[in-house]
C-alpha cells in the first residue's frame, strides 16, 4: 500500500469515474485501474461496485477512502509545517466557524493571517455546533467555535462569549434592541424554529419551558437564512442569536430584540482535539482568531455579547 495508490482510492470515490480520477491525477486510465485492483488484492476485498452510473465504493471502500483521506491530509500538514526558514510559521490549519460568526470573523480572520503569517495555509469551514464538534472529534477540523458545550473528555474547550438571544420579527412589528420582548410575546406568535434536536432549538425550547408556555412551531429548518427569508416574508417570528441578525437590522428588513422573562443566553467555545501535538500553525491561528473575537465585542460589532473573563451573572437556560 503506498502513496500513489491511497491518491488513486480516494479520488476515484470522490468523482465516481476511473477515467475522471486518472485526468485529475494526470495519470493514464489503465494505471489507476491497476492502482486499485492492487489495493484490493491487498485488502482481500473489493473496494468498488462498477455500475452504470460510475464507481461506487462498498462499505469497505468508503471505509478505506475514509481513512486514506485522513492520512493523505495529515502527511499534507506535515510537507507544510517543515519550516523552509527559521522563525517562520508554516502549515494548514483547518478552522471551524459556526453560521452565525462568519460575516464578522472570517474575513477579517483571513486578512490578518495573510498579512501577519503568509506561509499557513487557512481552510474554513461552517456548519452547526453539532456538526463542527464531530469533525473536531474526526480529526477534520484543527480548531473550531462551538457553543453551549459544558466538557467532552476528547476536546479543550476555552469559553469566549456569551450572547443573547433575541426575537426576530418582521419590519412592521418595530422590534427595538433597546426594548426586551418577553418570551411570551414571542411565543404568542407562529414560529419559525431551528429543527428539533438543534443545540439553539433545545436553548429555545428550555426558555419555552421556564415560562410555562407553547409555541406555535409552523416550520422548523436547519438554515439560518431560511429562518430570516420566510420572517421576511410574514410566515412568524423567530428566534436567533444578536450576531446572526445585525446586518438584517441595520438594513431595515428585520426587526429585533433581545428576549427577557427569561433571559435567553448561549455560550461560545473554542474548541481544539486533546489528541496530539499542538502545531505552531494551528496556536497562531487560535491567538488571531480570539484576537477578532475580543476585538469585536470591544467594538461593539457583536450584539449584546459578553467576553467570557468580563461577563456578569445572568439568568441562562
Amino acid at each position: 500500500m503506498d502513496v500513489r495508490q491511497l491518491k488513486a482510492l480516494v479520488t476515484v470515490a470522490e468523482v465516481g469515474s476511473v477515467t475522471r480520477a486518472a485526468e485529475l491525477l494526470h495519470l493514464v486510465q489503465p494505471a489507476v485501474t491497476r492502482q486499485i485492483r492492487t489495493l484490493e488484492q491487498e485488502l482481500g476485498v473489493p473496494l468498488f461496485e462498477r455500475t452504470r452510473q460510475g464507481m461506487r465504493p462498498t462499505e469497505a471502500g468508503a471505509i478505506m477512502a475514509d481513512r486514506a483521506r485522513r492520512a493523505l491530509n495529515e502527511l499534507e500538514r506535515a510537507r507544510a509545517e517543515v519550516q523552509p526558514t527559521p522563525g517562520v510559521v508554516t502549515g494548514i490549519v483547518t478552522v471551524g466557524l459556526l453560521e452565525s460568526t462568519t460575516d464578522l470573523l472570517a474575513e477579517p480572520l483571513v486578512s490578518a493571517l495573510a498579512r501577519d503569517h503568509p506561509g499557513i495555509e487557512l481552510r474554513l469551514m461552517t456548519a452547526y455546533s453539532g456538526h463542527l464538534q464531530q469533525w473536531l472529534d474526526d480529526g477534520d477540523l484543527d480548531l473550531t467555535l462551538l457553543y453551549n458545550l459544558a466538557g467532552t473528555p476528547s476536546l479543550n474547550l476555552r469559553p469566549l462569549v456569551r450572547e443573547r438571544l433575541w426575537a426576530v420579527a418582521p419590519p412592521s412589528e418595530g422590534l427595538r434592541g433597546d426594548q426586551p420582548v418577553p418570551f411570551v410575546r414571542a411565543a404568542g406568535h407562529p414560529l419559525v424554529m431551528p429543527a428539533a434536536g438543534h443545540a439553539l432549538r433545545s436553548l429555545i425550547d428550555g426558555a419555552a419551558g421556564r415560562a410555562a408556555v407553547e409555541m406555535d412551531v409552523v416550520v422548523q429548518t436547519n438554515s439560518m437564512r431560511v429562518q430570516k427569508q420566510l420572517v421576511r416574508a410574514g410566515h412568524g417570528w423567530t428566534i436567533l442569536p444578536g450576531l446572526g441578525i445585525a446586518e438584517d437590522v441595520a438594513d431595515g428588513t428585520l426587526s429585533a430584540a433581545p428576549l427577557c422573562a427569561p433571559d435567553v443566553w448561549r455560550s461560545i467555545v473554542l474548541g481544539t482535539s486533546r489528541a496530539g501535538r499542538t502545531p505552531p500553525a494551528v496556536d497562531a491561528v487560535a491567538r488571531e482568531l480570539l484576537h477578532q473575537i475580543t476585538s469585536a465585542v470591544d467594538q461593539e460589532r457583536w450584539p449584546s455579547a459578553q467576553l467570557h473573563t468580563r461577563a456578569a451573572p445572568t439568568e441562562e437556560t
